[in-house]
């Protein structure tokens, strides 16, 4: 684990593998482990692949400001020059997918290629405000049923109906560790007002959209709508819930293999 000061903040992020770098930028209340720790075997191989903790997640520290996406996006950039990774492909998840299209719209000349999974560009859904409303109550009172709210609404019905007792355990009682609820209620708030729409068409990078059909979170719709607001973007969908990566970890990985690859 590494760490470097950047503005009002110490950033924490890892390094793993060889050749070009691979930027990895996580979603609400995901962390450099807990989100990527599973994948990282299948793509150090191929890359140097750089994970950050932004602002709110794991071992990052600052000053509790209010979050935006220029802040989260600044962390990333910091980090992977420290890195030595950059030019990089970006992969963005979630909340992570609005920080790498910032990034790859004000900072184009460091970003070789775009992977957007699960992604929005504007938090002004009534659906998506009702939804963080809801969270941030559950984490103020009832933190553990946050946690089962975010299986039941983060995997598709069928993988979640496939899991036993213990495993679904284990899962509630993961969530509950991994995530700082300080932080996470800052990226929740920040996932309420964020807005990257003007800078998603401002994309001139190779850029793949993997949208999830059966997301609960951030339903496929806004997923399409950003393959359809970005110049050139290839569109693909994956047939999950929101947690794509650990429900078809494999077909994701090979998705964003494929796609770099291609466009060298």
């Amino acid at each position: 684990m590494k760490h470097i000061d950047i503005s009002d903040a110490t950033v924490s992020f890892r390094i793993d593998g060889s050749g070009q770098g691979l930027i990895l930028v996580s979603g609400t209340g995901g962390n450099l482990h807990s989100n990527w720790d599973h994948l990282i075997d299948h793509l150090t191989p191929h890359r140097t692949v750089v994970r950050v903790d932004y602002s709110g997640s794991g071992e990052t520290r600052d000053d509790h400001k209010v979050l935006s996406v220029e802040i989260l996006a600044e962390q990333i950039v910091v980090a992977a020059k420290a890195s030595g990774a950059v030019p990089f492909d970006l992969v963005g998840y979630s909340l992570g997918a609005s920080v790498a299209i910032h990034i790859a719209a004000q900072y184009p000349e460091m970003v070789r290629s775009l992977v957007l999974l699960a992604g929005f560009a504007s938090g002004n859904d009534p659906r998506l405000k009702l939804q963080s409303e809801l969270w941030l109550e559950l984490i103020r009172f009832d933190p553990r049923a946050f946690a089962q709210l975010i299986l039941l609404t983060g995997f598709s019905p069928a993988f979640l109906s496939q899991l036993n007792e213990q495993q679904i355990g284990e899962w509630v009682e993961a969530i509950c560790t991994a995530n700082r609820w300080d932080g996470i209620a800052r990226q929740i708030d920040l996932d309420s007002r964020l807005d990257v729409s003007a800078q998603a068409q401002r994309i001139n990078r190779p850029t793949l959209v993997i949208g999830c059909m059966q997301d609960q979170m951030v339903p496929v719709e806004h997923s399409r709508a950003l393959a359809a607001a970005i110049p050139g973007a290839r569109y693909a969908e994956l047939d999950c819930g929101h947690l794509a990566p650990f429900e078809r970890p494999d077909e994701f990985v090979q998705m964003v293999l494929n796609f770099i690859e291609s466009t060298g």
